[in-house]
């Protein structure tokens, strides 16, 4: 009779692949480190007391400061207007909140520099990154408004508190980790976005690394700056992690939570609180839209170069399809071990990819370029480069998907597998990744429509020649031909369109139980 394998000992294959690929994650981090110790200490010292530098940490500084508590309050407003109250339309408007998703934060800065030539520096880098990345912070706050217990409020009503005390001592204590959660990734983005700022020429430490790179190929100098970047970014995830405090947020005991009542709003009320949506829909959506629709009409039948947009939309599939690909079948190893063996080991893997996946994709661009010409000249500008960049920076989010569906997989399925004969890897893919492709797909779809939207590391990274819908439109915008550009970020729009909706359709399943 075959022995049944427990689940005691992971296969070592398994093991191996995943500490692979947390080796392949810390390269970035190791290259900033190495190059750093290489420069001569009086070297750094020179640059890092420069005014430039200064200047870019207080721009820095300022953006953050201002973005994220801007964000935060935009967000949770709608949120709530959405999910508590009986506001006119709130189901169309909570898609509609969700929407600028998919327009690209670079074709936000487009849409708006476009219409208003004179936008730049620190107002209209707030500006855009709020209409760009509040979704961040609507998503998680609505879905935790969706799913708290109402009976704490009427508790609280009943005790003689007023429903503003209400929310601010009851609810918004209930908001503390999506919150967080939620201004940690606003905060990365700002950190890591080139084209945005490049296009309203705000000078950040990313546009300044690209173009010191791009301009003189100065390998201490960008190094600085990206080493400056990069504790910029560890700061940023030890101050989320140190102050998202330690208390539970889950109900306890038995039966159900109570039903959802929706306050109730005078006429009014009603059209007062429907302009916060209408005004983020207008800036949000309405001026990137018609920015779009304007350079089309403008440009015509001409801006259709299908000699120029075929090319660029094909490559750009095929960059998406094998990221994905490439990325997911990389997870899959980490997500069985998270879930089957969780360890002191599986931690540690976990933790090197999503600290990597953290920093900006300038900061993994410059690294591999370091590492494949210093070590590895025939990977310099190859495809293999572009797909370790894309694998770094895009693991989590195929991971999160797959840890999920695994976790819903029963172990014992894979027991009874391997009882009849089966190899650990047969079982793994016959039984677990059968159960688990819709998870795969869903992380995989992520990959590929973040991988659509990528600028920098395409750009630093891919082979001469190569022209993918970001970069093709980032070199007509680079030359002011906004009409021809229209047609790239159309494309790149509907693309993104799918991931809007998964988004949000993620939410309401997970959140609704």
């Amino acid at each position: 009779m075959p022995r049944i394998h427990t689940a005691n000992r992971p296969p070592r294959w398994i093991v191996s692949a995943a500490v692979l690929v947390a080796a392949l994650a810390i390269l970035p981090l190791a290259s900033i480190v190495d190059v750093t110790v290489e420069t001569p200490w009086s070297t750094i010292v020179a640059m890092i007391v420069r005014p430039r530098v200064g200047e870019l940490l207080t721009n820095t500084i300022l953006l953050v400061a201002l973005t994220i508590p801007l964000c935060t309050i935009l967000g949770v407003g709608l949120a709530w207007l959405t999910e508590r109250t009986d506001l006119p339309a709130r189901r169309v408007w909570a898609v509609l909140m969700t929407a600028p998703l998919a327009v690209p934060a670079f074709v936000h800065s487009y849409a708006w520099v476009s219409l208003v030539p004179s936008m730049h520096g620190l107002f209209g880098g707030v500006l855009v990154s709020v209409l760009a990345y509040s979704p961040f912070l609507y998503l998680p706050v609505a879905a935790t408004l969706r799913r708290l217990d109402p009976a704490i409020e009427d508790v609280a009503a009943s005790l003689g508190l007023t429903p503003w005390q209400i929310f601010m001592r009851v609810v918004l204590p209930q908001l503390r980790l999506p919150i967080w959660g939620g201004a940690l990734l606003v905060g990365l983005h700002l950190l890591a976005e080139y084209g945005l700022y490049a296009l309203i020429r705000f000078d950040t430490f990313t546009t300044a690394i690209f173009d010191q790179f791009q301009s003189t190929f100065n390998g201490p100098a960008a190094y600085t700056l990206a080493g400056i970047l990069v504790l910029c970014c560890l700061l940023l995830l030890a101050v989320e992690a140190g102050t998202r405090g330690g208390a539970r947020y889950a109900r306890l005991g038995t039966g159900s939570a109570r039903t959802l009542r929706l306050r109730r709003l005078s006429r009014t009320t009603a059209l007062i609180c429907s302009l916060l949506p209408i005004a983020t829909c207008v800036l949000a959506l309405g001026v990137p839209l018609t920015t779009l629709a304007r350079w089309l009409i403008i440009g015509g039948a001409e801006v259709w170069h299908a000699d120029d947009l075929a090319p660029a939309f094909s490559q750009t599939l095929i960059y998406a399809a094998m990221g994905a690909l490439i990325t997911t079948l990389a997870a899959i190893p980490i997500a069985w071990l998270s879930i089957r063996h969780p360890g002191k080991l599986v931690r540690v893997i976990e933790a090197c990819d999503y600290v990597t996946s953290s920093l900006p994709g300038i900061v993994v661009a410059l690294a591999l370029v370091s590492l494949t010409v210093r070590f590895a000249y025939p990977l310099y500008q190859t495809m293999a480069t572009v797909m370790l960049a894309y694998l770094l920076m895009f693991l989590p989010r195929a991971l999160v998907s797959l840890r999920a569906s695994i976790a819903q997989a029963p172990v014992e399925l894979e027991n009874v597998a391997r009882s009849l004969g089966r190899s650990p890897a047969q079982a793994l893919w016959a039984v677990t990744l059968r159960l688990a492709a819709p998870g795969a797909a869903a992380g995989g779809a992520l990959v590929f429509l973040a991988i659509v939207n990528e600028l920098t590391a395409t750009l630093l990274l891919a082979p001469n020649g190569t022209r993918t819908l970001a970069t093709g439109f980032w070199a007509l915008t680079s030359e002011i031909d906004y009409a021809a550009a229209a047609p790239y970020a159309l494309i790149m729009i509907l693309l993104s369109l799918p991931l809007t909706w998964l988004l949000y359709h993620q939410s309401q399943r997970s959140l609704g139980r």
